[in-house]
């Protein structure tokens, strides 16, 4: 047997070996999984004698998909090449691309991405007068979202309504549906159901990609949702060789629709599943595991391990408590510029919210501390690539309403918004599309500004011809610029944000470069998928600003939580349920374990949000680190700094206090009294009553749940949308 495998521990071996039937991996933090699955891999192909065609390997970003196919070549050579690794998305991309005619599509689909989902809906509810004081356009789609994840129709839906709020939200759903089939458009998640959907319809199809992957391994399996776990489950149903590999104690997106339950669940949904467990870590020390252990132990729907290192022990873990939000923020910059010298990327600040990273960006500018912020905007989200994109969309899909509309007064060329609204009209009258309506506008009484709509068309078919005879992507948005003058207009904003953005359109034209000569429809593919997480530059010398949720999967020699608050981190909507409080916690656990060498907690007793003061207890999870493996600190404003040594270095702002007992955490606040609501033996009103708030205004009930320290109530308000709160702090009053 191959040398290549005398590395890995008894463990990892057992994972790489066992090839048939299902198995779970349930791998630990840190403890080489990735490794585990190249060298599985590696094995079908080179002991096993398994086409490489056979093979089928599925993540979540395309970074990950990138550098699993980057290591199986290192590996193994040029069969790698021959191994299916794809994200989900991309996977489902190119199901339908080949199959989705058998469904009722036409093969020419476009992606549709936030943006776009939003301008349809915006679009329905114009043309369908939407009362939007009562839906609010984001909470729809949000909707939608979750029943797509649970592979719920709209009919499906509208049987299960209990009220007209969600018997018009079943409605909207409906109209949603129907005006991506008429555009040939699918958003995200019709990516995953459309393909079950196709597989659950088309016995032929299913069979055909079961031959072809007769060996599938999925990673992060803890992420999945019930779409996700549909379409793996109908893959892998002929040869049931499935390796699903992931952690339970890091499952922290159930807000993306990810069901837990997937993986908890695995060894009873299929038979004799192989279970084996990765715990030795190889990134953190010995005192960092031992806190995360603690505080995850703590979770009851979980699948028992824990983390251990041959590691050393490493330093304790720093805790310090400051007055404000903003003595911490100055004193987390300041201690990276005083400890980093060169090296900022081994630094990163995660925290629970976005809106706790202003205060650090502003310290990171005033010091002089170079910083990434992730999770800002992202680039394919800037006007003028979305501009730019819209133009191709609608060079690759004549269907596309969303893209046609986004452009076809952008830069102005004379067809103004009631010509466009006589288009629609007409394209509605006889049910065909945007850009059918406008290749025949004549008949549209759209009077002079027909001749200018058969300008753009001709434009359009212009490059449509290009595309067909297989120009290069690149020349084609260079010509698209200089004809329509795109580039000019973006000077009227100004001579800087016009260079800026002219830039930001010079590396999409960059980006081009790397497809072949008419792959039009790849390009706009992966400009459609690529994730958040993908844009991080891993080699900049800068330190790393982000959100908890982001950097899972990521390692930083230095870790500061920043936020460490109750309230906060948990934060109050999980309080009072069980699933959402053991997900905080797991979110802590993966923020704990991506330290290598140093741990830094950090909280305020006093923190700004919503333009008030609030006071806050330390968060829960400090409490159940236990003492031995923590430095703690409390910053005393009344007095001047004095330099402490410590294991991070000399000059460090802090007075040393006395130790604080973690249990007068939970008792008092910084002020002296503790902040507790009594749940309400009853609610004065119910579902379908109005109410009103003190901050959000009037408002329709929707939901109550009787939760084990308060009641948990949902309410639709007329200027604010659908909010969550307890009833003990909302003191809502019936009207």
């Amino acid at each position: 047997m191959s040398g290549i495998y005398d590395k890995l521990n008894d463990k990892q071996k057992q994972a790489v070996f066992t090839t048939e039937g299902p198995v779970l991996l349930l791998a630990g933090a840190g403890s080489g999984k990735t490794g585990v699955l190249m060298h599985r891999i590696a094995y079908l192909i080179e002991e096993k004698h398994i086409d490489p065609y056979n093979i089928m390997a599925i993540t979540f970003t395309n970074k990950a998909a990138k550098e699993m196919k980057e290591r199986i070549g290192k590996l193994i050579g040029e069969e790698g090449n021959f191994v299916w690794v794809m994200t989900f998305h991309s996977s489902c991309v190119r199901f339908l691309r080949r199959f989705i005619d058998r469904i009722g599509f036409d093969n020419s689909f476009t992606i549709y991405d936030s943006d776009d989902q939003r301008t349809l809906m915006k679009k329905i509810f114009k043309e369908y007068d939407i009362n939007s004081k009562v839906y609010k356009e984001r909470a729809v789609l949000n909707e939608i979202s979750n029943c797509k994840n649970e592979l719920m129709s709209p009919s499906e839906y509208m049987k299960s309504a209990i009220d007209s709020y969600e018997k018009g939200l079943a409605r909207l759903y409906e109209l949603y549906q129907s005006a991506l089939k008429k555009n040939n458009a699918l958003d995200f998640d019709d990516l995953i159901c459309r393909s079950v959907e196709l597989f659950e319809k088309c016995p032929e199809v299913l069979d055909y990609y079961q031959n072809r992957f007769r060996y599938i391994m999925v990673d992060e399996y803890q992420d999945t949702n019930t779409a996700q776990f549909r379409l793996i489950y109908l893959l892998a149903q002929k040869y049931k060789n499935i390796c699903v590999v992931g952690d339970d104690d890091q499952s922290i997106y159930k807000f993306r629709g990810a069901n837990i339950e997937n993986i908890l669940s695995f060894e009873e949904r299929l038979e004799n599943v192989n279970l084996i467990k990765l715990e030795q870590n190889y990134r953190s020390t010995e005192n960092i595991l031992d806190a995360a252990n603690a505080v995850i132990k703590n979770n009851r729907g979980r699948k028992d391990k824990r983390l251990w290192t041959e590691g050393e022990s490493g330093d304790n873990i720093e805790l310090r408590q400051f007055q404000t939000a903003n003595e911490e923020a100055d004193n987390i910059i300041k201690d990276i510029k005083n400890r980093a010298r060169q090296n900022f990327r081994d630094f990163a600040v995660l925290y629970r919210t976005n809106a706790q990273s202003r205060l650090l960006e502003e310290r990171c500018v005033t010091l002089g501390v170079p910083y990434q912020l992730i999770g800002g905007v992202n680039f394919y989200q800037r006007k003028e690539i979305k501009d730019v994109l819209a133009y191709l969309k609608t060079i690759a899909n004549g269907n596309d309403d969303i893209a046609l509309l986004r452009i076809i007064n952008v830069p102005k060329r004379g067809i103004g918004a009631t010509t466009i609204a006589k288009v629609v009209d007409y394209a509605n009258a006889n049910d065909i599309s945007l850009y059918d309506a406008m290749s025949i506008s004549e008949n549209a009484g759209v009077g002079k500004a027909s001749e200018k709509i058969k300008n753009f068309i001709d434009m359009i078919e212009y490059f449509r011809e290009k595309i067909d005879k297989k120009a290069n992507i690149s020349s084609i948005i260079d010509e698209l610029l200089d004809k329509t003058g795109y580039i000019e207009s973006l000077y009227d904003e100004g001579e800087i944000e016009g260079e800026s953005r002219k830039e930001n359109i010079e590396e999409l034209i960059n980006k081009s470069t790397e497809y072949e000569d008419g792959e039009l429809s790849l390009f706009l593919e992966e400009v459609s998928l690529v994730a958040d997480i993908d844009r991080m530059d891993e080699n900049a010398d800068r330190i790393t600003l982000m959100t908890l949720h982001g950097a899972k999967g990521l390692e930083f020699d230095t870790v500061y939580l920043a936020g460490m608050e109750e309230g906060l981190f948990p934060s109050a909507m999980s309080a009072n349920s069980k699933e959402d409080l053991e997900e905080e916690r797991r979110l802590a656990y993966v923020g704990i374990t991506r330290a290598k060498k140093n741990l830094i907690l950090t909280s305020a007793k006093q923190r700004m949000i919503n333009g008030e003061t609030r006071y806050s207890l330390m968060s829960r999870f400090v409490n159940e680190i236990p003492k031995e493996l923590l430095n703690k600190h409390v910053l005393d404003t009344e007095k001047r700094y004095t330099e402490r040594s410590s294991s991070f270095g000399e000059g460090l702002p802090w007075e040393t206090k006395t130790p604080i007992n973690n249990n007068n955490f939970e008792k008092t606040l910084s002020f002296g009294k503790q902040f507790k609501v009594e749940k309400a033996k009853s609610l004065d009103y119910n579902i379908g009553d109005t109410v009103k708030h003190i901050k959000f205004g009037t408002g329709k009930v929707l939901e109550i749940v009787d939760g084990e320290k308060d009641f948990e109530v949902k309410v639709n308000f007329d200027k604010f949308g659908i909010k969550k709160m307890y009833a003990g702090f909302a003191k809502l009053v019936k009207i």
